[in-house]
């Protein structure tokens, strides 16, 4: 039995607090550096691409095509602000041929998982990204993280995914390209829906008032405003103070409805209803994918869920 103290003394250095009887186990199946060498350059063998969350994972398989293997690391429905990555994360982290993030700060955890993994390359999905600022509360002038739930920002995602692609595997270049320049189209078509949808509401009620400051890019791309009880899931204490802001904004545009996000509790919000007198409208799906049978199985279905949610409550007896 062969035990990689390599890879141990990573974790120690790390602090990551696992057991010594957990690590020896973990590494000892993982097997020694020969044998994943194997397994990772099989001829038979696509070369592993870990996404931080499902969604990367779908535009990562919208690119990808056939020609590499697309994993998330967490699963469907989790958070993935504060996320804790498991034993088995670290195992399938360190088998890895690319790591793919976000970055802008949604992933706390990743820079610590990432080093823990070892010499494994990684692509940020965000580089050279202008970000939106965050403003009005303890995550004032941070960048948001949610760049994604904008078409027009999804777009430059799926261009930093063929560059790292095509960096892991040159000889698939063409069909990466060609993937998405077809998901790019997709996009763009979702794009029109949108412009069109959001403008048919009323200019007063064009406020999605949620849990989490998750659509400040659409809100910016598409005229709309937000209002939200806290900035970002990583900080989602409920306080007095944020529950009336949002109660006030709520009366003042006399909005009929307002939401939350798949992967947060409703309960505050579903209190901010009643104290408003708008109604709960339906659960977003922003950070994380649903089952196949969900609503939003891929971002393009997650997109559209949003937004017929958007239009059914924000134009209901519309002046």
């Amino acid at each position: 039995m062969f035990v990689n103290l390599k890879l141990i003394y990573k974790f120690r250095c790390l602090n990551l607090l696992l057991p010594f009887s957990i690590i020896y186990f973990l590494f000892s199946c993982a097997g020694s550096p020969q044998s994943r060498k194997t397994i990772n350059f099989d001829i038979d063998q696509k070369p592993l691409v870990l996404t931080t969350f499902t969604v990367l994972a779908d535009m990562a398989r919208n690119v990808a095509g056939d020609r590499l293997e697309i994993r998330s690391i967490t699963k469907l429905g989790a958070e993935i602000h504060g996320y804790q990555p498991t034993p088995s994360d670290l195992v399938k982290a360190s088998n890895a041929d690319l790591i793919i993030e976000n970055g802008l700060g949604l992933e706390l955890w990743a820079r610590k998982f990432i080093a823990a993994a070892g010499d494994i390359p990684t692509a940020v999905l965000t580089k050279g990204m202008k970000p939106l600022l965050i403003e009005g509360d303890v995550y004032t002038g941070k960048p948001n993280p949610h760049a994604w739930m904008s078409p027009k920002r999804a777009i430059l995602y799926i261009d930093r995914l063929v560059e790292a692609f095509t960096k892991l595997d040159p000889e698939g270049a063409p069909v990466f390209q060609q993937n998405s320049e077809d998901y790019k189209a997709k996009l763009q078509l979702l794009d029109i829906e949108l412009t069109s949808a959001l403008a048919s509401i009323p200019a007063r009620r064009r406020v999605l008032a949620t849990c989490e400051g998750a659509f400040s890019y659409l809100a910016k791309d598409y005229g709309m405003e937000e209002a939200y009880l806290w900035p970002v899931n990583a900080e989602s204490q409920v306080t007095p103070k944020r529950m009336l802001r949002l109660i006030n904004k709520v009366k003042e545009r006399q909005l009929p409805v307002i939401f939350c996000e798949s992967t947060v509790s409703s309960k505050a919000q579903r209190e901010v209803a009643k104290a408003s007198g708008a109604k709960f409208g339906g659960v977003f799906y922003v950070d994380s994918l649903s089952g196949p049978n969900g609503p939003a199985p891929t971002l393009l279905d997650l997109q559209r869920h949003n937004l017929r949610l958007i239009r059914k409550g924000l134009t209901s007896q519309a002046d």
